[in-house]
């Protein structure tokens, strides 16, 4: 069975997209004719990379110039699913990709899978293991390889209105019964909605119901042909019976996140709370919230837990560097992995502009980070608070090599539920069906 056969994200391929950057050379360098940056130390070997941060500029500048072993030559080739089109489209053709990748951690699975990656725990990885907290280290890796360097993260929690819990009298829930119960006292004294079950964010559901105890993968590298699915177990069920439940009695609402109209209604008070991650402050900022009537009018709280006994922290969303199998000296590119985004510089930028939440542990142990009144929070201490605690407790996922296949599946379903169609744990077990057919055609045996 060809690796690439059982790829669910092959769906994504653009066959005839074009590749954009450096083209590698056979000593292992690059021409950096292509870069977007300019290299100053052109005696140096160059690496290939590409990447979509608003700072890699910033980044790619300061690596470059603290390094006297290796140059990195960078490209933007586009976000998130357009550079994995060009990607897949370079190991394909068995040329083009470059050394390394800027890769989203559930996606790693999906390329190396293909044998598009290297584990790069060979190439000084013990160096930098204590940079970073075990939680992160397994996002990146696949059995007991590592395919990627820690970036940023998406440690969870719940953005409220404080305006909203004020006018009603409400403290932010600590478990998922007690949002159940502020949900209906609100709605019950006039109030908006108290959240938004969106089917478009499926990995939302997914984070809570790992968070609930549900382990929907279970994959090992030295046994490629097969895979464990578990998405309708109890707690997977529970979790979708849940927001089902909450949506059947208007409690939380059924619009599409990241659309024009639900960050109005966000702006306009239609929501008590968004179930979001680090990362959201950042967004929410740019599309325009906490800039004008709602200033100054939101905070976040712990994510409510299933279990108060036994609290579990989860993730969404989440980047990091990769080195592609096409590298020529794959030591020089591992280098660039772990050296890029890793100095003060490179990590205070991104967090003071809100544009990661960062894993290095050098800036999660920092003061000023861990201490920062977060503007859009109100001055509020929201990494010391919330994010700076999930982060250290997150344990860790181990995705699949299918994940945007699942994620579309579920997806379907969460629709279903909202039409009112299927129960959640009906949609659960038609999710299970679905995924592990398909598993099947790509070729794996489904334990």
């Amino acid at each position: 069975m060809k690796r690439r056969q059982i790829i669910a994200t092959v769906a994504m391929l653009a066959a005839g997209t074009g590749l954009v950057g450096c083209s590698s050379s056979d000593d292992g360098g690059s021409d950096a004719s292509n870069c977007t940056n300019t290299i100053t130390k052109k005696d140096l070997p160059v690496v290939t990379m590409w990447g979509w941060y608003p700072n890699t500029q910033l980044v790619v500048d300061n690596f470059n110039k603290q390094n006297n072993e290796v140059q990195v030559c960078w490209t933007n080739v586009g976000q998130g699913g357009d550079e994995y089109d060009k990607f897949q489209t370079a190991i394909s053709a068995g040329t083009g990709a470059p050394d390394v990748i800027m890769v989203e951690a559930d996606r790693i699975p999906t390329f190396q899978i293909q044998g598009a990656l290297v584990d790069i725990k060979k190439y000084g990885y013990d160096a930098v293991k204590a940079n970073y907290s075990e939680g992160a280290w397994k996002d990146v890796s696949v059995g007991d390889a590592v395919y990627g360097v820690p970036v940023d993260g998406g440690p969870m929690g719940m953005i409220y209105r404080k305006d909203i819990f004020d006018k009603y009298k409400v403290t932010p829930p600590k478990t998922w019964a007690e949002y159940e119960q502020t949900a209906q006292k609100v709605k019950d004294a006039g109030g908006p909605l108290f959240g938004d079950l969106g089917a478009n964010v499926p990995a939302v559901l997914m984070a809570l119901q790992i968070q609930k105890g549900a382990t929907p993968f279970t994959f090992d590298p030295a046994q490629p042909k097969s895979i464990g699915v578990k998405l309708n177990d109890q707690a997977s069920k529970d979790v979708l019976d849940y927001w089902g439940g909450l949506a059947k009695k208007g409690l939380v609402g059924t619009q599409d996140q990241f659309t024009p109209e639900y960050i109005s209604g966000v702006i306009n008070g239609n929501y008590a709370t968004y179930i979001s991650a680090a990362w959201a402050p950042g967004y929410l900022t740019g599309a325009g919230v906490g800039k004008g009537q709602d200033t100054g009018k939101f905070a976040v709280a712990p994510l409510p837990q299933w279990d108060p006994a036994n609290p579990v922290q989860v993730n969404w969303g989440g980047s990091a560097f990769s080195v592609t199998k096409q590298a020529k000296k794959p030591e020089l590119a591992a280098k660039v992995a772990y050296g890029l985004y890793a100095d003060k510089e490179s990590l205070t930028d991104g967090w003071t502009n809100q544009i990661i939440f960062p894993l290095n542990l050098t800036a999660l142990k920092d003061p000023a980070f861990i201490d920062l009144k977060v503007a859009f929070f109100d001055g509020q201490q929201a990494n010391k608070e919330v994010y700076v605690p999930a982060a250290d407790a997150y344990q860790g996922v181990s995705y699949a090599p299918f994940g945007q296949y699942y994620l579309d599946a579920m997806t379907k379903q969460v629709s279903e539920v909202i039409k009112g169609s299927v129960t959640g744990s009906q949609a659960a077990d038609r999710l299970q069906e679905d995924v592990a057919k398909y598993a099947k055609e790509q070729g794996f045996t489904v334990q």
